[in-house]
């Protein structure tokens, strides 16, 4: 009899739910329900609709109900944010974006109390405004009095995770965003708490990924008409899920998980945080069985995104074919911007940016709207691969491929472009990477699948693969 387990994805523009069916060979998908995750700006602060999106968790529920039914349930998520939880149990406040302002000078501030160097020797997250370090260090100076009244804080996927279970946990791969975990410990570090005057006591206790966080509860169970089944503390954050799922054999290899971020990188046995390694401002983040992620963050297709709503709100509505294809009809090697310059991080018009980013730079802007487009992706393939060889140099390791997973594989302009510019094949798919990581771990945890060797060996056999060779 085969397995069925359901899947929550959460990005940071939509969500589904996802029953993936296991026979012992292969994995079959059925999306169930989808979502908008649409943030919300008030008085001056950017939010997550936290009690929206749980309430479209219920209705995902009632969906795989509908369809069949499931054994048991995994969340996954962005990372680096967070909800505030009051003694009585109850959510204080809705989780603010890492897109907010409150961040704004906070990196600097943190490098008072503690050296930079000693804090990525410690943790090796790459230093970046949103990192969870620094949204809680801004509520320390600016909002003490809400850190007072929080007894708890729990990453996304484990707020979701107690508001169907009632217990609270930090899975270990979403506590590693957050540059407060001792990468050698595998625990919060105490010096870095200490430092930033911050108190451990209000985190949970680190468990690993594939841990059973608990059953749904008895009030969510009445309400649903559902039985309760446990819910697996997956691989929260969801570039851990994508890496979990990358089709490979291949003990060393890279991988870009392309979506709204393009993280690039590979998996390695243990963090690497030397000199070499801190230069360059790389990240180790914790994934399934304690492995490492050795990944840069790269601003992805957000650029993308945030172009197309730009156009939408100027009157004139494209599709990503669309976009896609006037980019490829644009004049090549005109423009180029640095994705990951702070000019691009906040919502907004992009295009406008981009042209002033271009006419400050080099003199000259793109006009046309294929221009804006083409420069985004040669800027974005560029800057792969100059990822890449920062990650060669500080591995010492050469890579013979690229694996491109998540939504990012269904833009074969930026696929065929990574694949030119970094000079290596670039084998593209699985599109749903993060999901099937989710199912994955959920599989593995309740004894379908031995680990993540047949996992990932189930997941090459499951779904086709493209491969884009240089030209």
């Amino acid at each position: 009899m085969s397995k069925r387990v359901l899947a929550f994805d959460f990005g940071a523009s939509s969500g589904r739910a996802i029953i993936g069916e296991f026979d012992g060979g292969k994995i079959r998908l059925n999306e169930v329900h989808r979502f908008d995750n649409s943030p919300v700006m008030l008085r001056g602060t950017y939010y997550w609709d936290a009690l929206r999106l749980f309430h479209e968790i219920k209705q995902g529920i009632l969906a795989a109900k509908a369809a069949g039914g499931f054994d048991c349930i995994g969340i996954d998520t962005w990372g680096v944010d967070f909800g505030l939880i009051g003694a009585d149990g109850r959510l204080l406040e809705n989780p603010v974006h890492y897109r907010d302002r409150r961040t704004d000078g906070m990196i600097d501030e943190a490098a008072k109390r503690m050296a930079q160097e000693d804090l990525y020797g410690r943790t090796g997250i790459q230093v970046i405004y949103f990192n969870t370090i620094y949204q809680l260090l801004s509520l320390k100076i600016n909002r003490p009095e809400l850190l007072d009244r929080t007894a708890k804080i729990l990453f996304m996927p484990d707020l979701f995770g107690y508001f169907l279970t009632g217990n609270m946990t930090s899975e270990y791969s979403i506590a590693t965003t957050s540059a407060l975990v001792n990468l050698k410990t595998r625990t919060w570090d105490p010096d870095i708490f200490a430092a930033l005057g911050l108190d451990t006591d209000k985190m949970c206790g680190i468990t690993p990924a594939g841990s059973v966080l608990g059953v749904l509860s008895d009030d969510i169970c009445a309400e649903l008409g559902v039985p309760p089944v446990p819910v697996i503390s997956v691989c929260g954050h969801d570039t851990q899920s994508a890496v979990t799922a990358v089709p490979t054999a291949a003990k060393d290899f890279a991988f870009i998980s392309s979506g709204t971020w393009g993280l690039f990188g590979t998996e390695i046995d243990s963090p690497i945080t030397d000199s070499s390694a801190r230069s360059f401002n790389i990240t180790n983040e914790g994934g399934f069985d304690y492995s490492t992620a050795f990944l840069k963050n790269i601003a992805g297709l957000w650029l993308i995104q945030e172009s197309r709503r730009q156009y939408r709100r100027e009157g004139t509505e494209y599709s990503y074919a669309d976009l896609e294809r006037l980019a490829l009809d644009a004049k090549p090697g005109q423009f180029i911007i640095d994705p990951d310059d702070a000019l691009f991080a906040a919502p907004g018009d992009m295009p406008g940016r981009i042209k002033k980013y271009c006419a400050e730079h080099s003199g000259a802007a793109p006009g046309s709207v294929g221009e804006v487009i083409r420069c985004i992706y040669e800027s974005l393939a560029a800057k792969y691969k100059y990822v890449l060889g920062g990650i060669e140099n500080a591995t010492g390791k050469r890579y013979d491929k690229i694996h491109v997973v998540g939504g990012g594989v269904k833009d074969g302009l930026l696929c065929q472009m990574t694949a030119n510019v970094c000079g290596l094949p670039v084998c593209a798919g699985p599109t749903e990477a993060t999901v099937l990581g989710n199912i994955a771990v959920q599989l593995i945890s309740q004894g379908e699948l031995g680990g993540i060797a047949q996992a990932r060996e189930a997941i090459a056999a499951s779904f086709d693969l493209k491969e884009y060779l240089p030209v």
